[in-house]
């Protein structure tokens, strides 16, 4: 009879159901058999493998503390003696992303298979490495169980040892690792029967596909402070309380503008933060932690700087895509420029 696999589940704690952003900071804790997406995996692997133990953690304090988590959270997995680990889905999720990332590079150092799923622009995949197999998922949880799939699928061969092809071959993302292989046809006749594609307009796949950004160059620090009117741009999703203009706390494809004329700080309750990435208690207890109103009058105040602008710029830049945020920041530099301001400044959530 073989071998029943030992699957041990990685999630934060809001997939473990300990509850939302306000228990970010909850302990690494472990518990026996499957919570939650982790029944799922159980489904997908039939009697082939169950989820042996789950390990659990709060968002946060993962964050703050990765070096430290990732060590504890690998012993409360070893307990379970596993198999495979399976970190996720982090979906679009940055901090889930960064915890599943730490903990998969923990278990690569210690030769326990791992295997972690999340959204190609989540930042984990960077902090990933090459050393820790990440399979593309959705922005979302609707995508749970394609991802579950899929990073099942690849773990279950690296727990029977079976080589592990290309990463468009096997359905993981791209590692940065390069291997030669022999084709029958040589490189300048791939080349030419790709470009000769491309011209007619027929589908086509490229060999290496390398992402093109942008590059920014910065401008020129600012001459004169005390003649300069500055600008607060915030992506921390500060609004109104009754957010007037709908920006979303994640993905979000819109920006506002909110007068600061008269104020001389943000007392609690005058402006909160929707963003979805992050704890927001602290912010909206106190508004001036993000937006720095006080900080700026006083400077103001002193001529540190010729003055601060009436109105703020705001979006929620949790998840958004690449060129929407190029859009939202061009917006922003011609709005700024037509009112004659000096610079702007990007508190940091």
């Amino acid at each position: 009879m073989s071998k029943t696999i030992r699957v041990v589940h990685y999630i934060n704690q809001f997939f473990a159901g300990v509850g939302g952003e306000e228990k970010a900071d909850h302990p690494l804790s472990s518990k026996e058999g499957p919570i939650g997406p982790g029944l799922l995996i159980n489904k997908i692997l039939g009697g082939e493998g169950a989820v042996a133990g789950t390990v659990y953690c709060g968002d946060g304090l993962f964050a703050e503390n990765e070096e430290r988590c990732a060590s504890e959270a690998m012993e409360l997995i070893k307990a379970f003696k596993p198999d495979l680990i399976i970190a996720g889905p982090a979906f679009n999720a940055g901090r889930y992303g960064l915890s599943c990332a730490a903990l998969c590079r923990a278990a690569a150092d210690m030769n326990i298979p791992a295997v972690t799923a999340m959204h190609p622009e989540n930042p984990g995949v960077a902090a990933a490495g090459r050393t820790v197999y990440t399979v593309p998922a959705a922005e979302t949880a609707s995508g749970m169980e394609e991802a579950l799939e899929a990073a099942l699928r690849l773990g279950m061969k690296l727990v029977r040892g079976e080589a592990v092809g290309a990463a468009v071959d096997e359905g993981y993302l791209p590692r940065g690792i390069r291997y030669n292989e022999i084709s029958e046809v040589p490189t300048s006749q791939r080349a030419v029967d790709l470009v000769l594609k491309k011209i007619k307009g027929e589908p086509y796949e490229t060999e290496l596909e390398v992402p093109i950004l942008e590059k920014i160059s910065p401008p020129a620090p600012l001459a004169d402070l005390k003649s300069a009117v500055i600008a607060i741009v915030s992506e921390g999703g500060m609004v109104p309380p009754d957010n007037p203009d709908h920006l979303t706390g994640s993905r979000n494809d819109v920006w506002a503008k909110y007068s600061l004329a008269g104020k001389d700080a943000l007392p609690s309750g005058s402006f909160i933060s929707i963003h979805g990435g992050f704890n927001t208690l602290f912010v909206n207890e106190e508004p001036d932690r993000m937006l720095a109103v006080d900080a700026f009058r006083r400077l103001e105040s002193e001529g540190e700087i010729a003055a601060l602008h009436d109105d703020f710029l705001s979006t929620c830049g949790n998840g958004g895509a690449f060129e929407t945020m190029d859009d939202i920041g061009r917006a922003w530099a011609g709005e700024l420029k037509a009112v004659g301001v000096s610079g702007a400044v990007l508190p940091a959530t």
